[in-house]
């Protein structure tokens, strides 16, 4: 018999039957590697039959375990291939035992696959849950915590060991945690409701706040009974409350809600997601005065001690941190020595720590400060800075945004120049002070301009005309009284509106401003004489509403402008005739403007060395159906005035050039136009190219175009003005400067701008025969243009000792009545035929003359 016999026989009954009942597979095998024992559990696992092993090589089993050291224990789960090829998880563990001198192997195999797959679950539910950034706990019934991912730690400090066995009320909840929302939440999914959420304040391990979004649920058993609480908890700080702070400060801004709603609403949304602080926002103004914008918790009468108090080294946290521009705390401010005067009436409200950060412009400016209070001396934690770099900058939006709004609104109705109310702020003004005007007295209205405002601009420039504006303005501002109000119209145009003032009173106030203007400005380094003509119209004696008031103020003021400027006049009904006159004749001008009803005429002129045609200048006329012949004179400073001068400039450019063009296609030979043009044209940057399009539509040479322009075109500072005349120079087009002499030319400048030709004034022709001083300047003036290599023109040559004056001094054109006044096309046209005939039979007569002469000489030889 051997051993394994001996092993089998020997064994008890009862030991036998204990095998066999085994939940676990028990395998023996006997010193020959034969399979001796092979139970009913073993029979399931591998799914062999006992009769099929018993007796057979154990490599049957496929357990590599049995070639090991037959001493050795073993213990490991393995896969377990079975023999039909199916695999299983089995946990094996393996010993010997001596029998008889041999050593049998006693295997113990259980089918662990279930195990084995619940643990894969397990750890990929782990993996999936630490991958995840949201913190995961889980409890059971009473809370203690059985389970927390790696989010959780990462968010709260917490590692698995420190929170497991702990529970969680301990561990994360707060003083401003909702706790009983939280049980609230678990009562209800414990008596069977559906998962919930709820947002409340949690603490991490250092108790600094963390704003979270909590969504709990359950896990129950297969009998429905609550076994864990799972609790996802998502931070929602920056996503949520902070944006909601910037939502809620959008909003107010897109409602248009009031500066000092928007802060209080920001104050409380904080003292919301911080509970333990109290919140304020101060506005700093540009004296460097504090004034409460927002601090809806702080008792009314602490903020209304700090209204206007001066920012400064020591002025308590916000006081100091808007003089500094950095941040300052104060943790107690029984003992912060910047507290000491302000500190009785916070400590007597219970508080007693102030943090407060300033709040910036875009340009740096302190424009306010934005402050946390504390009911316990302490420092801000990391949750209370977060909210104040957010709250910093959106305070300074709300606030930059309300100041551009504001100055948006000032500059609608003032002036940008002068600062002084604008028409339209004007109009309220005077309603008002119409409305508040008693039974029996008056109201005012002055209009002022300025008189020949328009030779300091083209003189001067614009700067210096600015310049005058304001220095005007100021001067206005000390001669009027406190309750009288200065405004700008526009341009040079002024308003002083006199409340409670009669006739007589606004008569001396206009005459007090005519005598405070005498005195000249100073302009840079130049002393400018000025003046002003005063309109005075009178509520409710000349008219009862704006509009006419308005109108017959400016009415008197024109009038004051005819009578020799520098004076005042009231308003008469006489007046209202001349108005409507002058509307009337603007409104004709459009039209005829828009019609084309203006010509042109055309003045010859003449060399003075052959008495050839050298040119024409072209003259604009008006003939109205009704008002008849309007004279140049007349509807040229009418057109400047309204803004159609420009309009007229460059038509009459058009005009003359299709008129040259037709003359030179029916064989007539004038060698060039001169046009008239205003300094307004020479403003335009466009000038240049305007023309070189007419002259290429015409087909004319640019020497053809010659542009007269005054003195004062091309003595302003405007650079686009200089830059204009130049590209004008370039392509070719003559300059020509007109009426020189009369203006404020200087010599030196003259010799370095791009000026082809000078005209000395018809002013000085009438006496340039037996004025002395009339024939110097006529002289200068031909001096300097033969020096700078420039044709001399004289203007309004009307007799034959003029021009034989003019033609002694050297000047090289002449024109004037002398030869023809301005003609219409066709008229000219039978001058010029005259004239040429006329210089042909001079001419044949000068040759016959010669002729005779040199006979004569022959006979005498």
């Amino acid at each position: 018999m051997s051993a394994a016999d001996c092993l089998v026989t020997e064994m008890p009954d009862v030991l036998r039957a204990a095998l066999e009942c085994a939940d676990d597979a028990i395998v023996i095998v006997d010193d020959a590697h034969r399979i001796t024992h092979f139970n009913t559990a073993a029979e399931r696992i591998w799914k062999l039959a006992r009769t099929d092993v018993l007796g057979r090589d154990a490599d049957i089993l496929t357990l590599r375990c049995l070639k090991a050291d037959p001493v050795a224990d073993f213990r490991e789960e393995i896969s377990l291939v079975r023999r039909d090829g199916s695999r299983i998880k089995a946990q094996i563990v393996m010993s010997s035992a001596a029998v008889g001198g041999a050593i049998h192997r006693i295997v113990f195999a259980r089918d662990v696959t279930a195990d084995a797959d619940r643990r894969v679950r397990i750890g990929l539910l782990h993996a999936v849950s630490d991958q995840t950034n949201r913190a995961v706990i889980i409890t059971d019934v009473d809370q203690n915590i059985v389970y927390v991912n790696s989010a959780f730690t990462a968010l709260f400090g917490y590692t698995s060991e420190e929170a497991v066995g702990r529970r969680a009320g301990e561990l994360i909840a707060g003083c401003h945690t909702d706790r009983k929302g939280v049980a609230r939440l678990v009562k209800r999914l414990t008596a069977g409701a559906r998962r919930g959420e709820i947002e409340t304040l949690v603490y991490n391990k250092d108790g600094e706040e963390i704003w979270v979004c909590a969504r709990l649920d359950a896990f129950r058993d297969k009998k429905g009974r609550v076994r864990h609480i799972f609790a996802l908890l998502e931070d929602i700080t920056e996503t949520k409350q902070l944006r909601s702070l910037q939502q809620l400060i959008m909003g107010a801004l897109a409602d248009e809600v009031p500066i000092t709603d928007i802060a209080d609403r920001l104050c409380r949304r904080v003292e919301e997601i911080a509970p333990d602080v109290v919140c304020s926002l101060l506005h700093i103004d540009a004296a460097g005065l504090v004034h409460p914008l927002g601090g809806p918790s702080l008792p009314e009468d602490y903020s209304r001690a700090l209204d206007g108090i001066a920012i400064g080294p020591n002025v308590g946290s916000c006081g100091t941190a808007a003089f500094y521009g950095e941040p300052v705390l104060a943790t107690d401010l029984e003992t912060d020595p910047r507290w000491q005067p302000y500190k009785a009436m916070p400590l007597a409200i219970g508080l007693r720590a102030c943090w407060s950060t300033p709040v910036k412009a875009k340009d740096g400016r302190v424009i306010a400060t934005f402050a946390f209070y504390y009911r316990e001396p302490r420092a801000p934690s990391n949750w209370h800075r977060r909210i104040v770099d957010a709250c910093v900058d959106l305070g300074a939006f709300a606030i930059e945004r309300k100041e551009a709004r504001a100055e948006i609104a000032r500059l609608a109705y003032h002036d940008i120049l002068t600062g002084l109310p604008n028409r339209a702020q004007l109009r309220h003004l005077i309603t008002t002070a119409i409305d508040a005007c008693p039974t029996g007295s008056h109201v005012a209205l002055a209009f002022l301009d300025v008189d020949h405002f328009k030779d300091v601009n083209d003189t001067l420039g614009h700067a210096a005309g600015d310049e005058l504006l304001i220095q005007l303005a100021q001067r206005l501002r000390e001669h009027i009284g406190p309750e009288d109000m200065l405004g700008r119209l526009g341009g040079d145009e002024f308003v002083i509106l006199l409340p409670q003032r009669n006739a007589d009173s606004a008569e001396r106030v206009a005459a007090e401003i005519t005598e405070a203007l005498a005195a000249p400005l100073r302009l840079g380094s130049k002393l400018m004489p000025m003046s002003a003509s005063i309109g005075i119209s009178l509520y409710p004696d000349h008219a009862t509403d704006i509009d006419t008031l308005m109108q017959q103020a400016d009415a008197a003021m024109y009038m004051a402008k005819q009578a020799g400027r520098s004076t005042h006049r009231m308003f008469s009904a006489e007046m209202n005739g001349l108005t409507e006159q002058r509307l009337a004749l603007i409104a004709a001008l459009r039209k005829a403007i828009a019609e084309g009803a203006l010509t042109l005429s055309y003045q010859p002129q003449i060399r003075s060395c052959d008495g050839a045609i050298h040119g024409v200048e072209a003259l604009s006329r008006w003939h109205d159906a009704v008002l008849g012949d309007v004279s140049p004179a007349k509807f040229i400073p009418l057109a400047e005035d309204c803004g159609l001068i420009e309009q007229i400039g460059l038509w009459s450019v058009r005009e003359a050039c299709r008129q040259m063009a037709s003359w030179r296609r029916a064989g007539l030979n004038i060698p060039s136009v001169s046009v008239n043009l205003s300094p307004i044209n020479f403003r335009n940057v466009t000038l240049a190219a305007r023309l070189k399009d007419i002259l290429a539509e015409y087909e004319l040479p640019s020497d053809a175009l010659m542009l007269e322009i005054t003195e004062g075109a091309f003595m302003q500072d405007g650079v686009a003005a200089l830059e204009t005349m130049n590209a004008i120079r370039e392509l070719g087009v003559g300059l020509s400067v007109d009426d020189f002499g009369t203006g404020y030319s200087s010599l030196s400048r003259l010799a370095h701008l791009p000026i082809r030709e000078l005209k000395i004034d018809r002013s000085f022709m009438r006496d340039i025969e037996t004025d002395a001083g009339a024939l110097a300047i006529a002289t200068a003036v031909v001096r300097v243009g033969q020096g700078l290599g420039m044709t001399v023109v004289g203007e309004g040559v009307e007799t034959e000792g003029q021009r034989k004056v003019l033609s002694e001094l050297g000047c090289d054109v002449v024109q004037g009545f002398l030869y023809a006044p301005a003609l219409p096309p066709v008229a000219f046209e039978r001058w010029l035929i005259e004239h040429c005939a006329e210089q042909a039979r001079a001419m044949l007569g000068r040759l016959d003359i010669a002729a005779v002469g040199a006979v004569e000489v022959r006979r005498s030889a």
